[in-house]
């Protein structure tokens, strides 16, 4: 009977959870069909009284570089995803497998600069960027994003519990350490990868401060400085906003659908190998 009834409570405590998960996503949603009263009714009012649909296409009325917007924020968070990923796990696999002197040092290094609050390079940056007449650009964009400890960590994590006997089978077949790399631990890699792949994705989907500094034009807006400019000084269009909000996060969902499978095996591995 006791243990029908903790695992009874664990549900619970799972189902109340996960609904102060859910629940602004419910609101986002059903904000975003409702009528601009409605949306700060007392008492709330959770479901909309009349559908209004006509907010979804009044948002491409009110900002009509918003589908630039999109394409600008996608693009950045594909491209910071795809070299960061290549890129941190050769960082990663030089720092956890090769043999040379300094290495310990240079990633110790590395895991330090996890201490730094980002507020505090974001001026030497952007001196930096603006030194390469790099401002209202894609470079500005993309380039300062790749670079991040956290991933050479992560996956230096994975890297030090690889088999060593898949490298050297590898080897005894003719492959050079490059092929090694591509060939064998590449591959092999996808579960960690597709956690990775979420977490850089995510970050620059959202990404706010660092694009307000670098932006100026309204072509070159991400979609979080354009979401921000909905909101007028006398009148905001609330159901159109949140209109806004949910194609924006349409993306990220997609995403993270598409390495769902992926990311589940990769929390698995972790809890084995922990």
């Amino acid at each position: 009977m006791r243990r029908y009834f903790i695992a009874i409570s664990r549900y619970l405590i799972l189902i109340i959870i996960s609904v102060c998960f859910l629940f602004p996503i419910f609101w986002m949603i059903t904000a975003a069909l409702k009528q601009g009263h409605e949306v700060f009714q007392v008492p709330p009012a959770w479901l909309p009284s009349k559908l209004m649909w006509q907010n979804f296409p009044r948002v491409f009325t009110i900002a009509p570089y918003y589908p630039r917007w999109v394409l600008n924020t996608l693009i950045v968070s594909a491209t910071v995803t795809l070299v960061a990923l290549l890129l941190h796990a050769m960082a990663a696999y030089s720092l956890a497998r090769l043999r040379y002197p300094g290495r310990r040092l240079i990633f110790y290094i590395m895991i330090s600069t996890l201490m730094i609050p980002f507020t505090s390079v974001l001026i030497p940056r952007f001196v930096i960027v603006r030194a390469f007449e790099w401002i209202d650009t894609y470079w500005a964009l993309i380039i300062p994003a790749i670079p991040h400890a956290f991933g050479i960590f992560l996956l230096h994590q994975f890297y030090i519990q690889f088999p060593r006997e898949l490298e050297e089978a590898a080897m005894i077949d003719g492959c050079s350490p490059a092929g090694v790399f591509f060939r064998i631990v590449l591959p092999l890699s996808r579960s960690v990868f597709a956690a990775l792949a979420v977490f850089f994705f995510l970050a620059n989907w959202n990404s706010y401060l660092w694009p307000l500094l670098v932006v100026q034009s309204q072509q070159m807006k991400t979609l979080q400085l354009g979401l921000a400019g909905f909101v007028g000084p006398y009148d905001n269009p609330w159901g159109s906003l949140m209109a806004a909000n949910v194609i924006a996060v349409v993306p990220a969902l997609i995403l993270f659908f598409l390495l769902q499978r992926q990311l589940m095996s990769s929390i698995t591995m972790t809890c084995i190998k922990g």
